[in-house]
Parts: C-alpha cells; structure tokens; sequence
C-alpha cells in the first residue's frame, strides 16, 4: 500500500523478511512434517519390536507377527470388510505395509522426497479410512483424512527445506532429473 502526500507518494513499509527467508508458517508446517512423520515412523518401530504401545512383543513382526492382521481382521463388519479382511497377514502385504511406514516416516523427518511421501501416505491413509467405513464418529471425516489432507499441504509448501534436508535434496543430479522426488 502507499499513502499520499499531495502529490508525493510514499511506500508503505513492509515487515523485513527474516534473515533466512522464513516465515513462521515455514517452521509450523516443519513441526508437523517432523510429527507425522513420527507417528508413521512410530508405528513401523512398535509393530516390528512389539514394544508394547499398540503392538504386544509377542505378536511383534520380528516374532512373526503380522503387523497387519489386528487391524485388517476387524473391519470384517465394515462396508468393504470382505476385501480388507481378505488382505490381513498376506506376507506381501505385511511387507508393503511396513516398508510403507517405514519409508514415509523417514522421509518426512528427513524432509527429503516429500512428494512421494505425501502420495503414498494419503494412499495409505485412505485405505485405512476406507477399511474403517461407516465410521462410528462421524458420517466421513475422521483422523486419517485429515493427515492426509496435511500430507498434501506439506509437499505443496516444499516443507522439508525447513528444520530438513529438502533444499539439499532438491539440488541432487537425481531430483533435477526426477524433480516428482522432491
């Protein structure tokens, strides 16, 4: 905006930019990054180890254990329980699952291949959405919308140039040939 003097325009002044170039909003979006990423990273940890928050040590991968039959084998009442009941304890499936975890985690605290991260998380949590239908809370929206909805805002802002490798990373040979890796 500018004011006027009679004839003699004068700048408003504008907030200096922070000396880095980032706003508040930039660190915000970096704590959520790096919490989802936990709670995804969390989850392969526990599921794996069985350490005893939603995964006892005795039904732990590493103790053969499957990490997706509890969750799969509940939803045999829900609208699409057939077709996820179907898939729990199918090794491939197990190894997808785990793999998926483990790589979005690591991804979104390392700030390095968002966009990926961000696709295969919002897949992954609208299958976990999907096998949970009708939802007992609210005719649709629930936790894992929401998280992906997040995911989505994350990779659109380029949040892991922030408290994350994400600027580096965008500047390797292989995200210039691959810029879908960012």
């Amino acid at each position: 905006m500018a004011t006027t003097e009679g004839r003699r325009v004068t700048p408003t002044p504008t907030a200096a930019p922070a000396a880095t170039g980032r706003r508040p909003a930039d660190y915000a979006l970096a704590v959520a990054r790096i919490a989802i990423g936990w709670i995804f990273l969390w989850a392969f940890l526990d599921k794996t180890f069985g350490l005893g928050f939603a995964t006892p040590a005795a039904k732990a991968w590493t103790a053969g254990g499957s990490p997706t039959t509890g969750f799969l084998k509940g939803t045999g009442e829900n609208a699409l329980g057939g077709l996820f009941t179907g898939l729990a304890g199918q090794g491939w499936v197990d190894w997808l699952f785990m793999l998926g975890l483990l790589g979005i985690g690591a991804a979104l605290i390392l700030g390095a291949g968002i966009r990926v991260a961000a696709v295969a998380g919002t897949l992954m949590l609208l299958l976990m959405w999907a096998a949970e239908l009708p939802l007992d809370t609210n005719p649709f929206m629930d936790d894992h919308l929401v998280y992906a909805v997040v995911l989505i805002a994350l990779a659109l802002a380029n949040a892991g140039d922030t408290l994350g490798i994400g600027a580096w990373w965008g500047r390797t040979p292989l995200v210039r040939a691959l810029p879908a890796l960012k």
